[in-house]
Formats: C-alpha cells, structure tokens, sequence
C-alpha cells in the first residue's frame, strides 16, 4: 500500500499542472502579503483562493486522474491485492500530492508572514478542503465509467457548494424572513464544507459584525469550544462519507 502512495505521489508531484498550481499559488501568497501593510487585509485576500480555487481545481484534477489511472487500477486488481487498498492508496497518494501543493504555495507565505490564529486556522481550513474535494472527485469519478459525464458532475458539485448553495440559502431566507430560522441556519451550513470553512476563517478575523444577525448567530455557536468542535467533525464527516461510499462503489464494480 505504501508503494502505491509513493507512486501516486510522485507521478502527481511530476505533472507539470500541479507545479504550475503550487507556483500560481505561492506568487499570489507572496505578493498579496508584500503589497499589503496589514496581514488582515493579506489574509481576507486568500480567503476567496482558498475558499473556491484550491476546491475547484483539487475536484478537477482528482477526477481527470483518476479515470487517466484506470489502466493503472485494473493492472492493481488483478494482483493479489485487495480493492480497498488499493483504492486507499490512490486516495492518499492523489491527497497528500495536493495538500503538498497547497502547503507549499499558501501555507509557507501565510506561515511566513502572518503566523497567528488567524493564519493556522486559514491554512487548516485550505487543507481540509483539499482532502474534501479529492474525496468527492473520487465519488464522482467511480460513479460513471463515462470520462466526460464524470468531470461535468465534478464541475457541477463545485459550482454547487462554491456558488449555488449560497444562492439557495439566501432564497430560504428572504421566503421564511417571518419564521425563526436560527438553527435551520446552523445545519444548513453543516450541509456545505466551503461554508464552514468560510464561517470559521472570518469569525476568527473579529469581522462577523459585518455578516449581521446570521454573524451573531454563528458567533453564538461556532464560537463556543462546543461549536468548533462540531463544525470539525462536521468537516471530518465531509472527509470520511464521500471516500466511504466511493470505497463501496469500486469494491462491487465490474472493471
């Protein structure tokens, strides 16, 4: 299994994409920092990298690599391995390729330059949805053996949980503006991992006064111990559910 990590690994590692996306990132990390004064500002600046450049090309890619990797994976079967663990293998090699990359292009400026709360949790919150957007592109991709169908699904769950979903929210709220709609607020962010990520990183920048009564909503929780708590397993859940169901998917899949 830890052969496979290392191949996946350095074969991703290799492709000139990802070096361009670790390079992209890492000059925009230094010069947002450079060209600002304050680290707030730099901060607030990578917040919109982080929150819908990072899943948008981790979902990409991961699907074009692995319906790129049938061949590899059918080669995998029929050796004396187990499905499970071959699929993991993929998982975690395509996973720490990517959070690699980000590390490098977002964490080591933010690190660097602003190595605080604030900063960790950014970072945090960028390499969780890394794993996040790998485990759904890997659903997506094992779901249809059609490349094309895959990719448009995994083009359609980003523009899903990156633009749409706001758009629904905010539609909920303006039809139901009489009832008391506060804890229908909290699960629905539950629902959306770019959301959490988003109510996380601005609640610890102080600026949740500018979010309104829904900020005080979400200061009331997510700024409790118990509340940061849940929103972490939440994030968890997104991590562990979509590997899981595409996990059970390949191991009953006709290649």
């Amino acid at each position: 299994m830890i052969k496979i990590v290392k191949y996946v690994m350095a074969d991703i590692l290799r492709n000139k994409i990802i070096i361009a996306y670790t390079i992209f990132l890492l000059v925009i990390g230094m010069s947002v920092f450079n060209l600002e004064d304050n680290t707030t500002k730099g901060l607030l600046s990578l917040l919109n990298i982080v929150l819908i450049v990072v899943p948008l090309v981790c979902i990409i890619f991961s699907t074009i690599y692995v319906y790129n990797s049938a061949e590899f994976v059918e080669l995998l079967v029929s050796q004396p391995l187990q499905r499970k663990h071959i699929w993991l293998s993929l998982f975690c090699g395509i996973a720490l390729a990517l959070v690699l990359a980000f590390f490098i292009g977002i964490g080591l400026p933010v690190l660097l330059y602003s190595f605080s709360a604030t900063g960790i949790i950014l970072v945090a919150v960028g390499l969780m949805l890394t794993v996040i957007f790998v485990a759904i592109a890997m659903l997506a991709a094992v779901k249809t053996r059609d490349k094309a169908k895959g990719i448009g699904i995994a083009v359609l769950l980003w523009l899903y949980f990156s633009l749409l979903f706001d758009g629904l929210v905010l539609f909920i709220l303006f039809q139901f503006a009489d009832y008391p709609l506060e804890n229908f607020m909290l699960f629905l962010s539950t629902l959306n991992p770019v959301d959490i990520g988003r109510i996380f990183i601005l609640l610890k920048m102080d600026v949740s006064a500018l979010m309104g009564y829904t900020g005080a909503i979400f200061q009331n929780f997510f700024g409790t111990l118990p509340g940061m708590i849940t929103a972490t397993i939440v994030m968890l859940l997104w991590m562990v559910l979509p590997l899981y169901f595409s996990l059970r998917i390949f191991n009953r899949k006709d290649l």
